[in-house]
């Protein structure tokens, strides 16, 4: 992919911790929520619309969808669809050209799809991501839509966007937004103090009593149900909108990226459920070789939940079936692999709390504030090391290279390459979370912003790598310059070979000292952070 490795301070930059805490105290949901309450009934409908965001690319199982429909069928009137395409909105945010890609080919299989139950899904283009509202209202209006329906995305600029929908919209048109991307609704898990929850291990606790008890939470819902063919006339015009297609800053590299990442991510929600099946199929297997990257045994179901293409309900129905038919997900009743996996999902939940309860952490900074205080390196040759791939330690070069020809990287790894990033070179995290934004297909900012959360823990990529790749498998297939070699020299070859068989390798040294720049990396948070006053 043409990545970018420069940022604009816009891109990274984010305000004062004073207005983050002032934004925390003012929630923009609750804002949403209080502006949602506030409207009128319209009683009289006209023509009712679903609005489709980057996070619920499906017709299966979709809330908001599903709840148009029911109100169209009701009232005997049509249902529309909508997207909205806005190429400096995926700029803005740093979508990658692997994930844009992803989404225009799911939208071509729902248009299709929809186009099959007599639903238009109509492409809108807007070239000002400031203009994204009035766009669409004017659309509604030209429409004649009475009633639009969507489903929550938690981040700070979507809610405000919802928010100035449901205000600009006026009074003839009713906004409805619904709970779809989790499981249990976020910000409905507090603690005994009434906060929501922020530590995972209460958390997951709670959640999986939760779904013991209440199993109805992973019920689906339909897909719409179709149009009256007497519809077609009316809507006719409404049929033959273009899907939208990558902008020029969203193009892969080369026909053969194109071509590559296609195979791996085949788009749609039938693709989705066919994966997750597969892997229901090995999943026995989860819990021991999760962490072992070269086994490539987890899921690689991540770009379709961040997408939206499979419903967490749908995906967490068929663990449940397989599960003995039991949504008992606990250590001591699930099997291993199962109750390994659902933990996974768990963290995804609690993400997208954090994500709505500490909107500051969609604002560019760290939800532990302190962190902000920190005085960053400048180190620009580690930083083109880093992303190539040619840092000198195997288990960070091995996963930065997966990440440039998959457009994904293994879990294992991406704990182990950000904390060398921001610990080991002092790099502000903020660049590797973009890198990172603007190379994966499952980019998700909840997931990312908190798997990039800086904090004390310092991965040494050796033992990681001897104790998660320990036949070095993983680091032979993506380091292929290391592939010949034996034993545990793979590991750290710099330091375990003769200077004279390292040098043949054309591999490089080591950037830095591992053991002098943890060191470095304590003192530093340690001086910066202990006086801090966010």
């Amino acid at each position: 992919m043409s990545k970018r490795t420069t940022y604009e301070r816009s891109e990274l930059g984010h305000t004062t911790t004073k207005r983050a805490k002032q934004v925390d105290e003012n929630l923009p949901y609750d804002l949403l929520q209080e502006a949602l309450g506030e409207q009128d009934e319209v009683k009289e409908v006209t023509k009712v619309a679903h609005w489709f965001h980057p996070k619920d690319l499906r017709i299966q199982d979709n809330k908001g969808l599903h709840h148009a429909s029911e109100l169209a069928q009701s009232s005997k009137k049509p249902l529309v669809c909508v997207y909205i395409n806005c190429p400096a909105d995926e700029s803005w945010h740093g979508t990658s050209p692997a994930r844009v890609d992803f989404m225009c080919e799911g939208l071509k299989i729902m248009q299709k799809e929809l186009q099959e139950l007599n639903i238009p899904l109509v492409f809108l283009e807007c070239e000002d991501r400031k203009k994204i509202v009035p766009t669409v209202i004017e659309w509604f209006k030209k429409q004649n839509v009475s009633h639009v329906f969507s489903n929550f995305e938690y981040e700070i600029d979507e809610l405000r966007r919802d928010i100035k929908l449901v205000k600009e919209s006026g009074d003839d048109i009713q906004v409805s937004i619904y709970h779809d991307q989790t499981i249990v609704e976020p910000g409905t898990m507090m603690t005994g103090n009434g906060k929501p929850m922020k530590i995972f291990t209460p958390y997951h606790k709670k959640w999986l009593a939760i779904i013991k008890e209440e199993p109805e939470l992973l019920d689906t819902v339909p897909p719409p149900t179709a149009n009256p063919s007497s519809f077609k006339k009316e809507l006719k015009d409404l049929f033959d909108t273009t899907p939208p297609k990558p902008a020029s800053d969203k193009q892969f590299s080369s026909p053969d990226e194109k071509k590559r990442i296609r195979k791996l991510w085949p788009p749609g929600h039938a693709a989705a459920s066919k994966r997750m099946d597969a892997f229901l199929k090995h999943i026995d297997t989860y819990a021991s070789t999760r962490s072992n990257p070269a086994l490539d045994s987890t899921s690689r179901m991540s770009p379709y939940f961040s997408a939206g293409m499979l419903s967490m309900r749908s995906t967490l129905q068929k663990v449940s079936d397989y599960n003995n038919s039991s949504a008992d997900f606990s250590e001591n009743k699930a099997k291993s692999g199962v109750y390994a996996w659902v933990r996974e999902i768990v963290f995804r939940e609690l993400y997208r709390q954090t994500t709505m309860c500490t909107p500051h952490t969609s604002m560019n900074l760290p939800q532990n504030l302190k962190f902000e205080f920190v005085q960053w390196e400048d180190d620009e040759e580690g930083w083109e090391k880093w992303y190539k791939g040619t840092t000198g330690e195997p288990f960070i070069d091995a996963g930065m290279r997966q990440l440039a020809a998959e457009a994904w990287m293994h879990n294992r790894l991406r704990m182990n390459v950000s904390s060398y990033l921001y610990c080991n070179l002092l790099l502000d995290y903020r660049r590797g979370e973009r890198y990172f934004a603007e190379t994966l297909i499952d980019w998700d900012l909840s997931n990312n912003t908190q798997g990039w959360e800086p904090s004390w823990t310092v991965f040494n990529p050796v033992s990681q790598a001897e104790k998660n790749d320990p036949s070095g498998d993983y680091i032979r297939k993506w380091v292929p310059e290391l592939a010949h070699l034996e034993g545990k020299a793979i590991f750290a070859p710099y330091e375990r070979l003769p200077k004279e068989e390292f040098e043949k390798l054309e591999y490089p040294q080591p950037h830095v000292n591992w053991k002098k720049t943890k060191q470095r990396c304590m003192e530093r948070f340690k001086r910066d952070m202990h006086d801090a006053e966010p």
